[in-house]
């Protein structure tokens, strides 16, 4: 569980998709380290054109803290671009672990991540800000 839980938060912090990009929500700003509810952090940023989404991953907790994978910890390991007002799509190849993605900021101290392997197993995760 802890494999698929890591897989997909770092799904949402991956190489993302081309997709156009659309304007950001001014009510909603994703900037700021996110925990999920075993420890893993993240740092998300707007980057490129201003309405992508960089992170990098700050923490990796649980199974999925191996030495392959905690390798990327401290590393920019996504940049993904705006698929509508505060969604953000991609996918991720780091390590031994690949998935796609979608992050969805759902509130000022929200965002879900939602990664899918082989497009048949799917979870969602939430972080809240630091």
């Amino acid at each position: 569980m802890h494999k698929i839980t890591a897989l997909a938060a770092i799904a949402g912090l991956s190489a993302m998709l081309a997709a156009p990009a659309m304007s950001q929500d001014a009510a909603l700003d994703p900037s700021g380290s996110f925990a999920d509810e075993w420890g893993t952090t993240f740092t998300f940023s707007l980057c490129g054109s201003g309405t992508d989404l960089c992170g990098t991953l700050d923490v990796l907790q649980g199974d999925s803290a191996t030495e392959e994978n905690l390798a990327y910890v401290g590393k920019q390991v996504m940049q993904a671009q705006q698929t509508a007002p505060n969604t953000w799509k991609g996918a991720l190849d780091a390590g031994g672990l690949s998935a796609e993605a979608t992050v969805t900021q759902t509130g000022p101290d929200t965002i879900d991540i939602e990664g899918c392997q082989a497009e048949l197993l799917c979870q969602t995760l939430t972080y809240q800000r630091k």
